[in-house]
């Protein structure tokens, strides 16, 4: 017999095992039906948690009752829009503009990069950091890395600049860190939320510990959780039973990669490189040390100081009107579904987007349009 532990295929199955979901879905009903009341609502902070509810159907299992609410886990979508003005203001310029690709299509104030590129603007679409140091060796022009997402691919982002860039190669920092992100929706008057999903990516590198204060402060449990439904379905049932006995604390239900303390080497390399500072998430809020920006000792690579960014030279292009009536912000701040915007899968759809959450493979509104939402399967669990 194959070992699962040397197999990929085989390990992977072993997550998705039917019989185990089906019992994992069963616990979770009972769960909720032992708190005696309705609504129950939980918030996953990510968009890979709502791609892999959406693309396994696990959101047709939940029990009636479960309201498991979609945060701001889309790197994209929480981009603010000046943010991309500002690459778009450097495009313009002539500086080859490199980014990761749905970024791409996010609108700004007035226009998005691919709306730069058709004017003739050199935009490139990289996978990893390490591409954009290639690129700039490739060329004698000057390159700026458009650096978007949250503490995972900041750590990427820290290992080039630690590294030694090319003279003709900057950063326009606009990652995000999580955290932060998660007070601001506890600390929303209507928020309902009772417990948190916390990504267990992003926990790869900060440990669990990192959400302790948090608890200690809000009194809502979080629990650390995978991506594949078994990993999913086990962290509800926890974060059921966490919010059923009244007991706010962090639970890591990702041990295989998650640790308490989490990667130590990451977490230095970040912090040496960036500081968190306060900033505008798209459609949320002002985001006290939401924001990564470079530190003081690295502004020689630092775009923002490297170049003069006149937002004011975009005046000339007129916001969308529709613009004005997407709702990402109600939906990233879980007080809305896709499906409450009446632009959804009408004026706004993936081929042609109005609001960020339509454009990024994990915004909530491209998978709810790709994967149907909310699907009624029939029952109630």
């Amino acid at each position: 017999m194959p070992s699962t532990d040397r197999d990929p295929a085989l390990f992977e199955l072993k997550f998705r095992d039917p019989a185990r979901a089906r019992a994992l879905v069963e616990a979770l009903g009972r769960r909720t039906a032992e708190l005696g009341r309705t609504p129950v609502s939980v918030m996953h902070v990510c968009g890979s948690h709502e791609q892999a509810i959406a693309k396994f159907g696990l959101r047709s299992t939940f029990p009636r009752g479960l309201n498991v609410i979609m945060g701001p886990g889309c790197p994209v979508c929480i981009t603010d829009a000046p943010e991309v003005d500002e690459g778009v203001v450097l495009a313009r310029q002539g500086v080859h503009i490199a980014t990761y690709g749905d970024m791409v299509r996010v609108p700004g104030t007035s226009m998005s990069l691919a709306d730069a590129q058709a004017d003739g603007a050199k935009i490139h679409v990289i996978y990893s950091a390490a591409q954009v140091v290639e690129l700039a060796q490739s060329t004698s022009d000057q390159v700026v890395f458009f650096a978007t997402g949250f503490e995972t691919t900041a750590v990427a982002t820290a290992a080039i600049v630690l590294g030694g860039l090319p003279s003709n190669l900057s950063i326009l920092s606009a990652h995000k860190y999580i955290p932060p992100a998660m007070e601001i929706v506890a600390e929303v008057p209507e928020t309902k939320v009772e417990g948190f999903l916390a990504a267990g990516h992003a926990a790869t590198i900060t440990g669990s510990a990192v959400f302790e204060p948090f608890v200690a402060r809000h009194h809502v449990p979080v629990v650390v959780a995978g991506f594949e439904p078994l990993d999913i379905l086990a962290g509800l049932v926890k974060l059921v039973e966490l919010i059923r006995d009244r007991t706010p604390q962090v639970v890591n239900m990702f041990p295989r990669c998650v640790t308490r303390a989490g990667n130590l080497r990451a977490q230095e390399q970040l912090w040496k490189v960036f500081r968190p500072t306060g900033g505008r998430w798209r459609g949320i809020a002002h985001v006290p040390n939401g924001n990564l920006r470079l530190r003081d000792e690295f502004r020689s690579i630092d775009a923002r100081r490297r170049f003069t960014i006149d937002l004011a030279s975009l005046w000339d292009h007129a916001p969308a009107a529709l613009a004005q009536s997407c709702i990402c912000g109600d939906i990233m701040a879980g007080l809305s579904s896709p499906t409450d915007c009446k632009l959804f899968g009408q004026e706004c759809t993936p081929e042609k987007p109005v609001g960020a959450c339509m454009v990024s493979s994990e915004g909530a509104c491209k998978i709810w349009h790709e994967y149907g939402g909310h699907p009624d399967l029939g029952g109630d669990a």
